[in-house]
C-alpha cells in the first residue's frame, strides 16, 4: 500500500510541485555560485586598485623628490657657476682645471665695471698710460732712420710686414739712394729688387718713386713738416704722416696701426674700427703732449705682451686695469714664455736701437 506522499507525487498536481521545487533549488544553487563569483571578482578588483594606488603614490613621491632636488640645485649655484662670476675668475678656474699642478695666476687688483662711466674710463686710460711709461721708458719708433726722408721711406715699406724686415732691407736701399733726388731717378727694376724682402715690392716701388719725385719737384727735395702736405704724397696716409711728424719733427700725433687699434679696443678706450675715428676718440682722452709717446708705448705693449691671438695676461703689468684680462694665458710661468723681444730675452727689431734700449740689436738680413 502506497503512502500519501507517494500518492500525491504520482498525481499530476504532485508532479508539478516536485518540478517546481527542483527549479527553485537549482536557482538557489546558481545564485550562490553567482554571488561567489561576484565576491571573488570584487576582491580581485579591490586588490588591483590598491596596488595601482600604491604605485601611483610611489611615483608621486619620487617626482616630488626629483623636483625638490632640481629646485635645490637651481637655488644653490655650483662651484663652476660661481667661478664664472667675472671673466678673470672664469679663466683662472679653467686654467686650474686643465693643470692643477701649475701655479695660480694672481687675480686683478681692481675690477673694471661693465657700467664704467666716461670719467672713470678716462682716468683708467691715463693711469694705464702712466704705468706703460714705467714699463717702457725706452719706447721709441722701431724703424731705423737717420733723417726724415729715411723715416718716410721706411714707414711706407712697413705696410704688410714687420719693422724688423724693413730694418734689414733699408741699409742697402739707402746706400744706393740716399736722397729724394737719387730715388726719383732710380731704375724701377733695381728699386724693386732692393725692397723685395718687404713684400708687395712692385706697389711699394711705385709709391717710393712717386713720393721721391713729388719731394724733388714740389718741396725742393725736403720732407714737409705739415700733415696736409704729407698726405698728398703717393703712398702716404695719416698713419705714415703722424709717424714722420711725431718722430722727425716733434709734432704730436697718434699713430693708429694694427697693434694700436687692437689694444685700445681691448682696453675699452674706444669701440671704433675706422683708424681715423679711433684717432679722434683717443685724442680726446689724452693731452696732446702725450700722443706720440702714447702711440709708442701701446705698440710696444702689443708686440711684446698683449698679442693678438694669445696675450700673456699672467705677465701683464697693467692687467688690474684691463677689462679684457683673462682672454689670454693666466699662468705666470706659461705667460712669461709668450713674451717677445727684449721682454722675452730676444733681440729687438732695430739693427741700430737707441742707446737706452735694454735689449740686443736685431741681426742683419742673411746674404746682405
Amino acid at each position: 500500500m502506497k503512502s500519501a506522499a507517494s500518492a500525491e507525487t504520482g498525481t499530476p498536481a504532485g508532479k508539478r510541485a516536485t518540478a517546481k521545487k527542483a527549479v527553485t533549488a537549482k536557482k538557489a544553487v546558481t545564485a550562490k555560485k553567482t554571488a561567489a563569483s561576484a565576491t571573488t571578482a570584487t576582491g580581485e578588483k579591490t586588490v588591483a586598485a590598491e596596488t595601482t594606488a600604491k604605485q601611483t603614490a610611489a611615483k608621486k613621491t619620487t617626482a616630488k623628490k626629483t623636483t625638490a632636488k632640481k629646485s635645490a640645485a637651481k637655488k644653490t649655484p655650483s662651484k663652476a657657476t660661481a667661478a664664472k662670476t667675472t671673466p678673470a675668475e672664469a679663466a683662472t678656474s679653467k686654467t686650474a682645471a686643465s693643470n692643477t699642478a701649475a701655479p695660480k695666476a694672481t687675480p686683478p687688483k681692481k675690477a673694471v665695471s661693465k657700467d664704467e662711466s666716461r670719467t672713470a674710463m678716462v682716468r683708467r686710460a691715463r693711469r694705464m698710460n702712466r704705468e706703460l711709461a714705467e714699463v717702457y721708458p725706452y719706447a721709441h719708433p722701431e724703424l731705423d732712420f737717420r733723417n726724415s726722408f729715411e723715416l718716410l721711406v721706411a714707414t711706407v715699406l712697413s705696410a704688410q710686414t714687420t719693422d724688423l724686415r724693413v730694418n734689414q732691407t733699408t741699409p742697402a736701399l739707402f746706400a744706393a739712394y740716399p736722397t729724394p733726388e737719387d730715388m726719383a731717378a732710380a731704375d724701377p727694376e733695381r728699386l724693386e729688387e732692393l725692397i723685395r724682402p718687404t713684400g708687395f715690392f712692385r706697389a711699394k716701388a711705385k709709391s717710393l718713386l712717386g713720393l721721391s719725385k713729388a719731394l724733388r719737384d714740389r718741396f725742393d727735395g725736403e720732407v714737409p713738416g705739415r700733415l696736409a702736405d704729407l698726405v698728398t704724397l703717393p703712398g702716404v696716409g695719416r698713419k705714415t704722416a703722424n709717424v714722420v711728424l711725431g718722430n722727425a719733427f716733434g709734432v704730436p700725433g697718434i699713430t693708429v696701426d694694427t697693434h694700436f687699434g687692437r689694444l685700445v679696443r681691448r682696453f675699452g678706450w674706444t669701440g671704433q674700427q675706422d683708424p681715423e675715428k679711433v684717432e679722434a676718440e683717443i685724442a680726446e682722452i689724452f693731452p696732446k703732449s702725450e700722443w706720440t709717446m702714447l702711440s709708442h708705448r701701446v705698440v710696444f705693449h702689443g708686440r711684446r705682451v698683449c698679442h693678438s691671438r694669445k696675450p700673456a695676461c699672467g705677465a701683464c703689468p697693467i692687467a688690474h686695469d684691463c677689462p679684457s684680462y683673462g682672454e689670454g694665458e693666466l699662468d705666470p710661468e706659461k705667460a712669461k714664455k709668450l713674451l717677445k723681444y727684449e721682454m722675452g730675452g730676444q733681440p729687438g727689431q732695430r739693427l741700430r736701437p737707441p742707446a737706452d734700449y735694454p735689449g740686443r740689436p736685431a741681426p742683419p738680413l742673411a746674404g746682405r
